[in-house]
């Protein structure tokens, strides 16, 4: 850490990653070229953080519409009418999977949360639904009544009216599909029994209370290719949870076995620097969207994987609460040393300490993960791999 300087967050360009490369030689090359262009040498705690998309991409963990469908006939009845329920309103997040659900049955009842889906985006807004009365905790709309009372609304970003786009999908894969809106699970039970839990974060609850209302069959996206089918790609863990569109036909699935890849990474960065850099696999970051309110999590996690370096949360004072209060009859010099030997002496674990409070106690994944997936977009900037130096520095160093 210079003297002026903090935390400095760097995307790192690569080559365009194909499956089979070597992708420990190419991070590690990559940074270590960036690292010396930019006259930043690395340094022990430095973090190198690796885009899950390339993670993916090399690993070849692909499946196609086709892979999903036979996985899902393996899972219900053949011609099975089936709930889907609480998916995201997205073209590259749902789209692909929706349409192997529906190329394996014969009816589609699609459960839509409202207002908004579980990550924000929205289908009306917050005014519009208490102006037209309804009570989004108890009130099952059909379609017929959703479009009556809120009319056809596209999204703010995307300009994708989602509630016709769902059912084009279905409809060109041979189902029949009805849409009503809900935000009780058990809801979707008057119209089947045979379910998959379309959500993200909150999928653990929401398969629970559909076994207690006794749902006959329940299904969560993270159960569809946790194995491979006719020879697919597959996530054990996650399954299609996580996964970006491809192709029309084809998906990426989030990467799989990233604990070695992140272990083997960090071990050639000491055998060519001798430095201990910590190594994370990361997806989307977890922050919220302030005019579009989409919390842009869509992953199932920030990080599935990293090295142990990076494991807990922050642990860190408040140099304005510790100026404001302790500290407040100080000024210059005085205040500057003060505060410097405070941060020296801080416990190693400062939770419910009142000089602590709000400063984001949040695990430190999250944090590193929002910060590189703000600084490698999702675009064309080219950098799926970010250099973070300095973030474990404090003002003492």
């Amino acid at each position: 850490m210079s003297k002026t300087t903090g935390t400095v967050s760097m995307g790192v360009k690569a080559p365009i990653i194909k499956e089979g490369d070597n992708l420990t030689e190419i991070v590690v090359e990559s940074v270590l070229a960036a690292a010396r262009e930019n006259n930043s040498p690395l340094r022990d705690r430095d973090v190198v953080a690796v885009k899950e998309s390339i993670a993916a991409r090399a690993q070849g963990n692909y499946a196609s519409v086709q892979d999903i469908a036979d996985d899902i006939k393996s899972k219900f009845p053949c011609d099975a009418e089936i709930g889907v329920i609480f998916p995201i309103l997205s073209r590259n997040r749902f789209a692909v999977v929706l349409r192997g659900i529906a190329m394996s049955a014969k009816k589609i009842y699609l459960m839509l949360s409202y207002p908004s889906d579980e990550v924000g985006n929205a289908l009306i807004t917050t005014e519009q639904l208490m102006e037209s009365g309804v009570n989004p905790y108890v009130d099952v709309l059909s379609e017929a009544r959703f479009r009556e009372l809120f009319g056809y609304e596209k999204h703010i970003f995307t300009g994708v009216d989602y509630i016709d786009y769902y059912k084009e999908i279905v409809i060109e894969a041979g189902a029949e599909i009805e849409v009503i809106f809900a935000n009780n699970p058990t809801a979707i039970l008057k119209y089947t029994k045979d379910v998959i839990c379309s959500d993200i974060h909150t999928r653990k609850l929401t398969k629970e209370k559909l076994t207690k209302a006794d749902a006959f069959r329940v299904c969560g996206l993270e159960n569809i290719l946790s194995r491979s089918v006719n020879g697919s790609g597959f996530n054990p863990e996650y399954g299609v949870l996580g996964f970006n569109k491809a192709t029309e036909s084809r998906i990426k699935l989030f990467p799989r076995d990233c604990k070695t890849l992140v272990t083997d990474i960090a071990a050639e960065f000491y055998e060519r620097t001798g430095k201990r850099v910590e190594v994370m696999v990361y997806g989307d970051g977890a922050f919220k969207d302030p005019v579009g309110f989409i919390w842009e999590l869509a992953d199932p996690v920030v990080s599935p994987a990293f090295t142990s370096g990076l494991t807990g949360t922050t642990n860190e004072l408040k140099i304005k609460y510790l100026t404001d209060n302790e500290f407040s009859d100080l000024s210059g010099d005085e205040l500057r040393e003060a505060i410097l030997n405070k941060i020296k002496e801080k416990k190693a674990d400062l939770k419910g300490d009142m000089a602590s409070q709000g400063t984001t106690p949040r695990f430190l994944t999250d944090l590193l993960g929002s910060l590189a997936d703000l600084t490698s977009g999702s675009g064309d900037k080219g950098t799926p791999i970010v250099l973070i130096q300095g973030y474990f520095d404090n003002y003492s160093n």
